[in-house]
């Protein structure tokens, strides 16, 4: 009988924060797991989380096809979590998560692998944000490739160490107002832990090939709601400014270059204008985190177990009951 130690799954972008997880969950189930990412001598931190000679960094740049026809080699599943907030230097969205996605696609069809593909709620040809649309791109990329692709389309992903939850306790430790862009879109946030836990079930294959998955957590929240629960987890008190989408779009010029937490992009702006919540038609069809037999947990439940370290009692001081 086959065990999943037979089969190797090649996870482009798995040092990174979703990629640690799914590199963890993929381990849990004894698959072996070749790490594809521009810089493998910095993905030392993924060893721990399998056996000896379970997990295999190699060097791959999506940008490069020659590099990521390489790393697919012998390879019998290929999962896609490349993806930039921002651009910067050679980075960018349509070399990235555009042209990008179909190189990995193809080279998963060069082999006859199966394929997962990590896209975001809101990807649409049609939006005024690139981000948006070099994601649409990608996923149109992927499928032309491999036409029984597995797409997910998560909302903003949370978890240790993200850039969404951190950023704001970061800048709430920082500041005594917090800039609130789009205090009334509505997001889903989603636990990172199951974003990954969906992933290993496609590589299972308990996923529907071919379809498109959006992944949200179990409650809609506001923006406004978001930045108050991390001020209440954090144990602090700021003042909330609510900014019009104009005048964020007219920061964000300069933000754009900022260091950190304070960095602001008008592609965010642009962002931040539309929901980005599970769509009826997902909720329907059942191509949900429900839909796979996972309930999600909750931004509340979660959030606590790392955000103690912005607590203004010290940065160190561990929350007690």
């Amino acid at each position: 009988m086959t065990s999943n130690i037979d089969t190797l799954v090649t996870v482009f972008g798995g040092s990174g924060f979703l990629g640690r997880h799914v590199v963890s969950a993929l381990a849990r189930r004894d698959y072996r797991i070749r790490v594809a990412v521009r810089r493998p001598e910095l993905a030392g931190h993924l060893q721990p989380l399998g056996r000896v000679g379970q997990i295999h960094a190699v060097q791959a740049n999506l940008r490069y096809p020659e590099s990521v026809a390489a790393a697919m080699r012998g390879a019998h599943v290929a999962i896609n979590l490349v993806g930039i907030l921002a651009e910067g230097g050679a980075q960018k969205f349509d070399s990235v998560q555009g042209s990008g996605a179909g190189a990995v696609a193809q080279a998963a069809a060069a082999v006859g692998a199966r394929m997962v593909h990590v896209s975001a709620i809101g990807a649409d040809p049609d939006s005024p944000a690139r981000y948006a649309r070099s994601k649409a791109a990608g996923e149109r990329a992927v499928h032309e490739a491999v036409p029984q692709a597995t797409i997910f389309r998560p909302s903003v992903v949370f978890g240790p160490e993200d850039q969404f939850t951190n950023r704001f306790a970061s800048l709430a430790r920082m500041s005594p107002v917090l800039p609130l862009v789009g205090a009334d879109t509505r997001l889903q946030p989603v636990y990172v832990g199951d974003v990954a836990a969906a992933i290993a079930e496609a590589v299972d294959g308990q996923a529907q090939p071919g379809v498109t998955y959006e992944l949200g957590g179990p409650e809609l929240l506001t923006m406004r709601e978001i930045l108050q629960i991390i001020l209440q987890i954090t144990d602090r008190k700021r003042l909330l400014l609510p900014l019009p989408f104009g005048l964020a779009g007219l920061q964000a010029m300069l933000l754009q270059f900022a260091p950190g937490a304070f960095k602001l992009t008008p592609d965010q702006v642009r962002m931040l204008q539309v929901d980005n919540v599970v769509s009826e038609a997902a909720k329907s069809a059942g191509l949900t985190l429900q839909g796979l037999g996972i309930q999600p947990d909750s931004l509340q439940a979660i959030a606590p177990s790392y955000l103690w370290r912005f607590r203004k009692t010290g940065q160190f001081a561990r929350k007690t009951a």
